[in-house]
């Protein structure tokens, strides 16, 4: 990663890029709107590509049977708590 761009810019260029999202772009992502459903309207297929891909670029393993693993994908500002947290550098 980057150190010189923000987490939150870099999580969002990671789901942009990883989901293959077109038509959105970095500005259209609210830290705090909603993930799936009526926000950005991701899927459960979305949620285990973006699980890889959080591996892959940050080291941040998630189960997909915990409990916590919903509410880490909540909002893209949960998504870089999350990471903040996990983070392997």
């Amino acid at each position: 990663m980057n150190q010189s761009v923000p987490l939150s810019l870099d999580l969002k260029h990671m789901i942009i890029d990883t989901l293959e999202l077109e038509d959105v772009t970095p500005e259209d992502i609210d830290d705090h709107a909603p993930l799936f459903g009526e926000g950005l309207g991701l899927d459960s297929i979305d949620a285990l590509e973006l699980g890889l891909a959080l591996q892959k670029r940050y080291g941040v393993t998630l189960d997909a049977e915990a409990e916590d693993t919903r509410r880490h994908f909540a909002s893209l500002a949960a998504l870089q708590a999350l990471v903040e947290e996990r983070r392997v550098n």
